[in-house]
């Protein structure tokens, strides 16, 4: 597949999400990767692990062949397919899942990489997961970061960045994890790619049409916080949670 920019009003333009495992992108933040791409942004991902030892069950009961570094491979040989469907940069730091952890290292290598993106917003998890503390970890990281890619005494003389906007993307269980959807992103005209980077997900299959559902079910809520008089025929859509405030002059 090709990518097509639609817009040159994004150039220059580039947007960050922060994934705590390799396939978290893809289930919730790849239609969005994929409808900036086509307007023109420079988009990347950071995978914080491969999701090699909690979220590759399927790979794990191959047998005993199988191993952390045999499943590692397989989970990035999956996201890298994917990311290269959506036409976004992905990175991986091989921080380890289940459980997850970051240390100033791998804090100031995200802290590099928003600074060489300059995004003008951020995707990751949410706040709050009883299910899965590698997702706020996530989360807690990427807003850590982004606060010292900020700071002017952080390596002085560096470019440093901006304020830019940070958003939740959808967790798997939304009541739970206290999120609410109050930005949505129209991803119709990019569904098929997303459902073809969703396939490239092997090891999790079980998900496939879980977040095809999701996908239809905020195409829905989409099209009802435009108004019945709009033109636009949403199908598809994903939901994002905006953490930061909006600056504007007007409100509509």
């Amino acid at each position: 597949m090709t990518n097509t920019p639609q817009s040159t009003d994004a150039a220059g333009k580039a947007g960050l999400v922060v994934s705590a495992h390799s396939a978290d992108f893809v289930w919730r933040a790849a239609g969005t990767i994929a409808a900036h791409v086509a307007q023109g942004y420079r988009m990347k991902v950071v995978c914080l692990s491969f999701g090699e030892r909690g979220e590759s069950a399927k790979l794990w009961r191959k047998g005993p062949q199988m191993t952390e570094s045999t499943v590692k491979a397989a989970r990035r040989e999956e996201a890298q397919r994917a990311a290269d469907i959506l036409g976004t940069e992905i990175e991986f730091f091989d921080l380890g899942d289940y459980p997850l952890r970051v240390n100033d290292e791998a804090l100031f290598r995200l802290v590099d990489v928003y600074r060489d993106l300059q995004p003008s917003f951020v995707l990751s998890h949410s706040e709050k997961d009883p299910y899965n503390f590698d997702h706020p970890l996530a989360m807690h990281v990427a807003q850590e970061a982004r606060i010292i890619a900020q700071a002017e005494g952080h390596r002085p003389g560096e470019k440093i960045i901006g304020a830019p906007a940070v958003f939740a993307f959808e967790p798997h269980q939304t009541e739970q994890c206290e999120w609410m959807p109050n930005t949505f992103i129209d991803i119709t005209e990019v569904w098929e790619r997303k459902r073809a980077a969703i396939e490239c997900m092997a090891g999790q299959e079980h998900l496939w049409d879980y977040y095809t559902r999701v996908a239809l079910q905020r195409g829905v809520q989409a099209k009802r916080n435009i108004g019945i008089t709009a033109t636009r025929d949403i199908k598809y859509a994903e939901g994002l949670m905006r953490l930061t405030p909006t600056v504007t002059g007007v409100l509509a």
